[in-house]
């Protein structure tokens, strides 16, 4: 199963939401407004929509992904949302 991380820090109701890491589907990130960057002192880059969350979670939904999980850490909030694997499929890629 594809898995797909999506935060944000304080500011819930306006975003920015942060999306996927570098290595995330382009596409995907594509279509939710993401784009790739990297904060300064950051030794990695992470994709970042100006969308809210609201908006990246419906639009994940239409694309058949589902929620797993939701938590808060510190001042961030996270959500796990999966898109089921194809029938015969196991989601593994090797």
């Amino acid at each position: 199963m594809p898995y797909v991380l999506i935060s944000t820090q304080i500011r819930l109701e306006c975003g920015p939401t942060i999306c996927g890491d570098e290595k995330s589907d382009q596409g995907l990130m594509a279509y939710l407004g993401a784009t790739l960057t990297q904060q300064i002192g950051n030794n990695f880059s992470e994709y970042r929509s100006d969308h809210p969350p609201r908006i990246v979670l419906d639009l994940l939904e239409s694309k058949g992904y589902t929620l797993v999980s939701q938590c808060g850490v510190g001042q961030t909030v996270i959500w796990t949302l999966c898109k089921p694997s194809p029938p015969g499929q196991n989601g593994l890629q090797r």
